[in-house]
């Protein structure tokens, strides 16, 4: 099973139309039915379930996933491979003790790979779409495997199987996320 993870106020119902439907739909187009679970109701069974999970992104000014931290100390158990997008890469930072700054993006930016790796191979540069209020600053644990000018764009864990990516790629990039997949799921492409 692939996990989606909500990380949207419940208070924004149409941010999971905006940031976590398409990234049900990449999954689907990949010939598996996601499950769908906000933060604040991923129970150890659907993480005992999970072969995969992805924390999606949030709408500009929804931050409250931040201070419920607790919720995900399930990644450090490294079980189960995770891409974290947007919010979801905060969160990855934030749990493993790295830090977030202000800093508002908005639209297309050029990511520039600085690490090969198999989730960006062939890709040295590429467009992407942009939307966050802060940016993440992950501690040694992370490899930073692409930037932009202004920011880490890409990063992975050191020794367990997690991804985390700034940018929007159900907007731009859908490719991220099947790779993703490939990487971690036989018989997926």
């Amino acid at each position: 099973m692939i996990l989606l993870v909500d990380l949207c106020n419940r208070t924004h119902p149409l941010s999971r139309d905006e940031f976590v439907l398409p990234i049900a739909h990449i999954v689907e187009k990949s010939g598996t039915t996601p499950v769908i679970r906000h933060y604040t109701q991923l129970s150890r069974e659907d993480c005992e379930a999970a072969s995969c999970s992805i924390l999606c992104g949030t709408a500009l000014k929804d931050n409250e996933f931040i201070h419920h931290l607790d919720e995900f100390q399930w990644l450090k158990e490294g079980r189960i491979p995770s891409l974290g997008i947007c919010a979801g890469m905060q969160v990855m930072a934030k749990v493993f003790g790295g830090k977030i700054e202000q800093g508002d993006e908005i639209g297309m930016i050029m990511v520039r790979t600085v690490r090969e790796d198999p989730l960006l191979e062939g890709k040295q540069e590429f467009s992407a779409y942009e939307l966050h209020s802060f940016a993440p600053v992950p501690t040694d644990s992370f490899l930073v495997l692409a930037a932009s000018s202004r920011c880490v764009q890409v990063i992975r864990h050191q020794s367990l199987p997690l991804y985390g990516v700034l940018f929007h790629p159900e907007v731009r990039n859908e490719w991220v996320v099947q790779r993703f997949l490939h990487l971690f799921m036989e018989g997926t492409d």
